[in-house]
């Protein structure tokens, strides 16, 4: 039987537009039936009908969430968190105790975040605030070298140059002298530099490992779910964590050509384990290999006064998590609350709620960097801007070098330090991890760490706002048009 081809290409058109139609609807009914956020939703929709068959495939590998690890994954084996459960202060009496009668509402907050995360918070901890790579990393390297039993790590950037490459070194030695190594790294971040991490550390005899390849077939279609977590623990007794990459870029003395400032956290005390199982449940997932028992996990000694509670946040079953946290945490605050981020694209939730408080009286200041590092995003902000200031935030704009720091601090008393940036993608798409501290002595650190920053910075005004071009500010309106996807 012979095909006339004219005849077929006479209706390809007709064909076309109806695959492209039907396309269209199914992707919009998967949209509409799994999308909780109503932007979020009424973005993917418009793009699907806006850019046919294009906007579908867009949503296929960008907007859908396809990690569901199974409750065995998520647990891992690695669910002793250092400290008996029945000794953390999570009845209402001992958390008076440790807290104070007038710490009424932060006893409340407590309480809500035990509830979101079924984490218990831990007594008897040490965090040092290292301030850029200039004081992080020769005490991550200090650490590694006095290693006895195990290393465990996982960043999202890890540069295999400069400081990078005394990092290798410092693993590679480890290792050789018996102690047991694990590395992950995300395999979009271990793309940002050459040569690739995972490569060098794979020919020192490092075990390291990719989360989510994401160019192998079974990877592809949710390359958009990424590990943003910054975790080293050190025979399972010192922990660090903030926001801090592995670049060479963030040690100041070395007058990089793009410096970026940021913060680091050594922490010791029974909230190391659970920095540990973070990286557990990672691994796990990633290598199927179950890291268990006291090489990973040794009893941990109180080592300082801080309560503390690590808090990991991703799009599976924690997903939200963090989201709920800083909700909790803003109605929380009587007197003040600060954000630094580099990136501060809030919904409209976490915008209201900054709002109200202000409203009640609280002394609200966001502090951003005035030039990003990523122009969409930074136009996006932009964009942003006149609404964030409508209701009496204060936000400040610091100068160059561009500043990575992520800190929430409320009443100067309780704080939220680690991976999550403001916007959508660390608080729906990446995997992230926090730490909430109570301890008014370390949130007197972050706020004089927010005063150092606050002395080149400016107050961002609405007549500013109103002063820009109308270009300009039809592209920042634009940006934030894609507020969901970035």
């Amino acid at each position: 039987m012979r095909v006339d081809w004219e005849q077929v290409l006479a209706f390809a058109p007709e064909v076309s537009v109806a695959l492209g139609v039907l396309v269209a609807f199914l992707a919009s009914g998967h949209v509409i039936l799994n999308k909780i956020d109503t932007r979020a939703a009424t973005a993917w929709v418009g793009l699907i009908w806006l850019v046919p068959v294009v906007g579908a495939i867009l949503y296929l590998f960008l907007g859908i969430n396809r990690i569901q690890r199974r409750a065995q994954e998520l647990k891992s084996g690695a669910t002793h968190y250092g400290v008996p459960l029945d000794e953390a202060p999570s009845s209402p009496a001992d958390l008076d105790r440790e807290l104070g009668d007038e710490r009424a509402r932060l006893i409340e907050l407590a309480r809500v975040v035990t509830n979101v995360t079924s984490r218990p918070l831990v007594v008897g901890n040490s965090i040092e605030r290292l301030v850029d790579g200039d004081e992080a990393y020769p005490e991550m390297l200090l650490a590694i070298q006095g290693a006895r039993h195990s290393i465990s790590f996982v960043s999202y950037i890890f540069e295999a140059t400069g400081v990078g490459a005394e990092l290798v070194d410092a693993l590679a030695e480890a290792r050789n002298r018996g102690v047991e190594v694990r590395v992950l790294i995300d395999d979009v971040g271990a793309r940002y530099a050459r040569p690739r991490i995972h490569r060098v550390l794979r020919k020192r005899g490092v075990p390291v490992a990719r989360f989510l390849p994401a160019l192998l077939p079974g990877s592809i279609a949710h390359f958009n779910l990424r590990n943003h977590r910054k975790i080293m623990v050190v025979d399972g007794q010192i922990g660090f964590t903030g926001g801090m990459n592995i670049r060479q870029g963030c040690v100041l003395a070395s007058r990089p050509g793009y410096a970026t400032r940021d913060l680091h956290f050594r922490i010791e005390g029974p909230v190391v384990s659970q920095l540990q199982d973070a990286f557990a449940e990672d691994w796990t997932f990633t290598t199927g290999e179950k890291l268990e028992g006291a090489l990973w996990f040794p009893e941990l000694e109180p080592r300082g006064e801080t309560l503390a509670r690590g808090i990991p946040d991703g799009p599976d079953a924690n997903i939200d998590t963090l989201h709920w946290v800083f909700l909790a945490a803003v109605g929380a605050a009587r007197r003040s609350i600060r954000v630094m981020t580099p990136y501060f694209l809030p919904d409209q939730v976490l915008l209201k709620a900054l709002h109200l408080a202000a409203k009640r009286g609280v002394q609200v200041d966001v502090i951003v960097p005035e030039t990003g590092n990523l122009p969409v995003v930074r136009w996006a902000m932009w964009g942003s801007y006149p609404q964030v200031l409508r209701e009496g935030l204060r936000l400040w704009l610091t100068p160059p070098p561009f500043d990575h720091s992520k800190l929430f601090v409320v009443d100067g008393y309780w704080s939220s330090i680690g991976s999550t940036n403001w916007d959508p993608r660390s608080l729906r798409l990446n995997f992230e991890f926090n730490l909430e501290c109570y301890d008014e002595s370390f949130a007197a650190s972050l706020e004089d760490h927010v005063h150092d920053r606050l002395e080149g910075a400016r107050l961002l005004t609405s007549e500013e706002l109103e002063g820009r071009s109308p270009l300009l500010r039809l592209r920042d309106g634009t940006a934030r048009l894609f507020t969901p996807y970035l």
